[in-house]
């Protein structure tokens, strides 16, 4: 299947792409991906450095003619999301993607594809191996652990490097051109509780599955439903109506990945299990209803299940219900001044309560640090009314918009002239690490950019083959009209 990627154009970066994935890169285990880009900057005979964190940056003299213009960073991260469907056979921690080619798109057999940010470092690689591309002094800055907390672009120290411009190649439309993003903070309850002997004798299986997901910052504007939330919702009806015992929830896997699929245990009483599977099914059928455009394979599944030894006891399971129930979950706040843009956010993102212990991840995100603050201590005391610990995690900075800089009228008068048409200048809600990087580089000047990829995080992962060559020759005009000072 990887052979006929190879030979897409432009075949450098697909022939690099399709080698990277070949190496299993998830967050923090990105020793492999790591010793792979080393080796490969000390193949070309570059100047290679691993920092301490991780990160690997390789340098490259400007060619001929171009010696006199200003230095450029190019940075993309090596760590991917790991997502599969639940019906995938699949480790990847130690298998390479399998790609597939579908019309104008590659995407992945039942897993994340790895595009993001896959396609920016294949590029980078590109550069650095190429032979006839015109391009002034390069530094290619490879950061790690981008996805579950951008330590490497935090730990990345100042003086490592002399570039006055960074080309962030990590947006994921190919018609815009993003200037700032948000910050962004984890904030994870954890608790102990009592565990009971269940009184009732029956037990149901209870799985939510089905839902489209996504990137829990550029997606959670679209109204996609939430496996936690959908999940929560309907155990607090079958508690009020049934008087249902919880044994266990299972819900969602990663920080910044809109959950979409949970699971449930519950003990019931014999004589009300017919009636409990009807309320089940008429919830189903309400919830496909409300979310049919945006969640079309949304499914509530019943299965009889095992009596388990232990249930949550009634005053914790009432309060965990409905702390759930009031924890913010999507949109917060709109940007008042950037039309379209999300401002402030929180995915509950991780629901995980079994064996007497509980953890409820949430990933909350801003462009304005004080309203990231406010929502984070909102959910901070919606918990800590059910008596967890609440702990704060990875926090991030945004970055500011400069819509002013030179690389940004470059750019935006560079893309009129090619496409005929004016580039989507915008800042997004997403945690790109060009804040984190400025806070020691505050000097250099960043924009992000990069070729289409839909569905980032879940395994409906996509790139637009199309899109790709677009990006690919505004990146190389781009390098080209670098000019000597800025």
């Amino acid at each position: 299947m990887n052979d006929a990627i190879r030979k897409l154009e432009p075949n450098a970066i697909w022939n690099n792409f399709a080698d990277l994935n070949a190496v299993p890169r998830p967050s923090k285990k990105e020793e492999k991906v790591i010793q792979f880009i080393k080796a490969f900057g000390e193949k070309l005979n570059l100047p290679t450095l691993v920092d301490h964190a991780g990160n690997v940056i390789i340098k490259k003299p400007a060619t001929k003619g171009m010696e006199d213009k200003v230095t450029v960073a190019l940075q993309s991260h090596l760590d991917m999301v790991h997502q599969k469907n639940a019906s995938t056979p699949f480790d990847f921690n130690t298998q390479g993607i399998e790609m597939l080619i579908d019309g104008d798109w590659v995407k992945a057999n039942g897993t994340t594809l790895g595009a993001d940010n896959g396609i920016g470092v294949a590029s980078i690689m590109a550069l650095l191996q190429s032979t006839d591309i015109p391009h002034p002094a390069l530094e290619a800055l490879f950061t790690i652990d981008e996805e579950t907390g951008m330590t490497g672009a935090i730990e990345l120290k100042g003086g490592l490097l002399d570039a006055k411009i960074l080309l962030n190649l990590d947006t994921e439309d190919d018609h815009e051109l993003t200037i700032g993003c948000a910050g962004g903070v984890d904030v994870t309850a954890v608790g102990t509780y009592t565990q009971e002997a269940p009184e009732n004798t029956s037990a149901l299986k209870i799985t939510i599955k089905g839902l489209t997901g996504g990137h829990s910052g550029m997606d959670i504007h679209k109204g996609r439903g939430n496996a936690n939330k959908l999940m929560n919702r309907l155990l607090m009806t079958l508690h009020k109506e049934f008087a249902v015992e919880i044994s266990s929830i299972d819900g969602g896997s990663l920080r910044n990945a809109i959950p979409r699929e949970s699971v449930s245990e519950i003990v019931i009483a014999t004589d009300k299990e017919h009636a409990i599977q009807e309320k089940i099914k008429s919830f189903e059928a309400v919830i496909k209803l409300e979310y049919q455009t945006t969640d079309p394979n949304l499914s509530v599944t019943i299965e009889t299940a095992g009596k388990p030894e232990s249930i949550l006891n009634k005053d914790f399971q009432n309060k965990l219900l409905r702390a759930m129930y009031a924890c913010p979950n999507g949109i917060y706040r709109m940007s008042p001044d950037i039309q379209d843009l999300v401002q402030t956010s929180n995915n509950m993102a991780r629901v995980i309560i079994k064996n007497g212990s509980y953890q409820i991840q949430c990933l909350t995100r801003s462009s304005v640090d004080s309203e990231k603050t406010d929502l984070k201590d909102a959910i901070t005391a919606t918990f800590e009314l059910t008596g967890a610990m609440v702990t704060t995690a990875g926090a991030y900075p945004g970055w500011a918009p400069n819509p002013s800089s030179a690389i940004v009228k470059l750019m935006s008068e560079l893309y009129i002239e090619r496409y005929k048409e004016p580039a989507k200048v915008s800042a997004c809600h997403a945690g790109l690490e060009c804040g984190i990087l400025g806070t020691n580089y505050p000097a250099i000047q960043m924009i992000s950019f990069g070729p289409t990829i839909t569905g980032a995080h879940s395994p409906d992962e996509k790139v637009r083959i199309s899109s790709v060559l677009k990006y690919w020759g505004f990146l190389l005009e781009t390098l080209q009209k670098i000019p000597s000072v800025i």
